[in-house]
């Protein structure tokens, strides 16, 4: 078992973490100290493993990939982003690519930014909605298609990833919302990551809209199979189609983004509670019928009450005046407490 010191789970080498601690010490971080602690110990165990070159490379590199990335992000962190996915072949002249124009740009005017692919065809659609003022661009190097659209291409808010995992990641922890148009492989592939991490709580509950063009099917069709095949099947619940929202209009996918953080803020588990931080407190006739509505997702003894910001929430201060709704979810019905956010909204 490794050694603590101060409380740190570091190493089992004494030396190595007088070494490491007066290190970190000598960065005066204090606000993280213990995490970098962690961290440097973290490497120093990798360098005790049986490594291959590419082992290095993979680490070396990803590590430098999220570093780069959350660089960029940093300053703009106090703004709601919505990362908009589809296919880089899409032309000027299909519908889609004006759709994407347009979303992008009634996102902007909600106060978002736009992060895309950085690659042509929606992706640079979407850029070209939003503008490069308004844009991030988190390019893939691959050996053909993928090259920065011409909006993004010289803006300091262009990352480009070598490791699909890395870029997936930034994606969705930088996004406030998904959209997601029509598109090949790689759009699928994002969509049905972003259902997997909300369906299994891996992820924080966003709007995802599917947004297919005027009279289109290609969303239509896919929500279809869904139902037929994966719910019809078992595979799938009822619950999971509340954790995704099909239209043809960009204004009904620009407000159902919109609506989502009308009273609902965050969330985050503290303890036996997930507690929900709202703009406005609810009204107790609310909260009782909400308690009774939802009883199903709660764990016993079944909790649902409203109060201010728990102590274990101080390294959060900024939102420390917001009201709480703690309850004891049983992690598994993400569905249902989308649809409890929902009625929240309504407030």
């Amino acid at each position: 078992m490794n050694q603590r010191k101060n409380g740190l789970k570091l190493t089992d080498d004494a030396p190595v973490n007088e070494e490491i601690l007066a290190l970190v010490e000598h960065w005066k971080i204090p606000t993280y100290s213990d995490d970098f602690a962690e961290i440097v110990a973290s490497l120093y165990r990798l360098s005790r493993q049986d490594l291959t070159s590419s082992d290095i490379v993979l680490f070396k590199r990803s590590l430098a990939e999220l570093r780069y990335a959350q660089r960029i992000f940093a300053p703009y962190r106090g703004v709601k982003k919505i990362c908009i996915f589809g296919s880089a072949r899409t032309q000027p002249t299909a519908p889609s690519y004006q759709s994407a124009i347009d979303f992008a740009h009634k996102m902007t005017e909600a106060g978002y930014m736009v992060i895309t692919g950085a690659g042509d065809g929606i992706m640079g659609a979407a850029q070209k909605g939003a503008g490069a003022e308004k844009s991030f661009g988190l390019n893939i190097m691959l050996p053909f298609e993928q090259h920065p659209n011409e909006t993004i291409r010289h803006d300091p808010k262009l990352v480009t990833f070598r490791y699909f995992f890395t870029r997936k990641l930034t994606f969705l922890r930088e996004a406030s919302a998904v959209a997601v148009f029509p598109g090949g492989f790689g759009t699928l592939d994002e969509a049905m990551e972003v259902l997997t991490l909300l369906q299994t709580g891996k992820a924080r509950l966003i709007p995802l809209v599917l947004i297919d063009e005027p009279r289109g099917t290609f969303w239509k069709n896919y929500v279809l199979y869904l139902r037929e095949h994966l719910m019809g099947d078992g595979l799938i619940s009822p619950e999971d189609f509340n954790l995704l929202t099909h239209t043809h209009s960009v204004t009904e996918a620009r407000d159902e983004v919109v609506r989502f953080y009308r009273n609902f803020h965050s969330y985050r588990f503290v303890g036996p509670y997930l507690v929900i931080r709202l703009q406005r407190a609810l009204a107790e006739d609310k909260l009782a019928h909400l308690h009774k509505e939802f009883a199903g997702i709660l764990s016993p003894p079944g909790e649902m009450f409203q109060r201010d910001a728990l102590p274990q929430e101080t390294n959060e201060p900024e939102i420390a005046h917001l009201p709480r709704l703690c309850l004891t979810f049983n992690r598994m019905h993400y569905g249902h407490l989308r649809q409890l956010i929902d009625r929240v909204n309504e407030e």
